[in-house]
């Protein structure tokens, strides 16, 4: 992790695609833990340090991961992140062209929890969650395009999912159709901006995670 941005009330990180932002049954030390070490070392500060996790990233996606310092704080971004007042931009590579450059995709999504897996519908089904995004072809490579993805709503595995639906599953991204994983376990989704007002100083923040290093994320121009 990369720390992005901090004042008093949030801290903003750059994920890795191998870290996970909570704990889970791998036992692997999440992101929050992480981050609660570098302020307990950065400020001296003896006993519990406060993070409050706001919202998620899948484990192996990359990107802008908001934590909350304070308990001032955390229950204002919750709600902002429930009322859809953060922008959250994404950038994914794929494999296969959409037919058109740009649009909107409306679909109803029901997730499988024993799967792990959501499902995209044309029609609202039985217990199924509308999602919507839009995407926009910003660049293009000798073999793979580059989707900037503007969520709408936070759906479990959205882009995912709704990408692989338009027949452009996301390099990398076995569980939604890519036919061969990244050597190095990620997928070729990044949560690349996030703009929001501040939770307590009412500033309009906008933040900007470079790309991951290496090969996957190099040689594309942009359209």
């Amino acid at each position: 992790m990369t720390v992005v941005y901090e004042d008093n009330h949030i801290i903003v990180v750059n994920k890795t695609s191998s870290e996970i932002v909570q704990g889970d049954k791998t036992g692997d030390t999440p992101l929050s833990e992480m981050v609660k070490q570098y302020l307990k070392e950065k400020y001296h500060k003896p006993g519990n340090v406060f993070i409050g996790v706001t919202h998620r990233l899948d484990r192996p996606v990359s990107g802008l991961v908001v934590f909350a310092k304070t308990s001032k704080a955390l229950p204002r971004l919750n709600e902002m992140f429930r009322n859809g007042e953060v922008k959250k931009t994404y950038w994914a590579i794929v494999k296969e062209c959409p037919k058109e450059t740009e649009g909107e995709l409306v679909h109803y999504l029901v997730r499988n929890e024993k799967q792990n897996k959501s499902y995209a519908y044309d029609k609202e089904v039985k217990n199924s969650k509308k999602a919507v995004l839009h995407y926009k072809l910003i660049g293009h490579s000798q073999n793979y395009y580059l989707l900037e993805v503007d969520l709408k709503t936070g759906r479990h595995h959205q882009i995912r999912c709704q990408l692989a639906k338009m027949g452009c599953p996301i390099k990398g991204d076995l569980k939604y159709g890519s036919p061969r994983s990244n050597p190095d376990g990620s997928i070729c989704l990044h949560a690349r901006t996030v703009q929001f007002v501040h939770p307590v100083s009412k500033e309009e923040i906008r933040l900007t995670a470079p790309v991951p290093e290496g090969n996957l994320w190099n040689g594309f121009e942009m359209d």
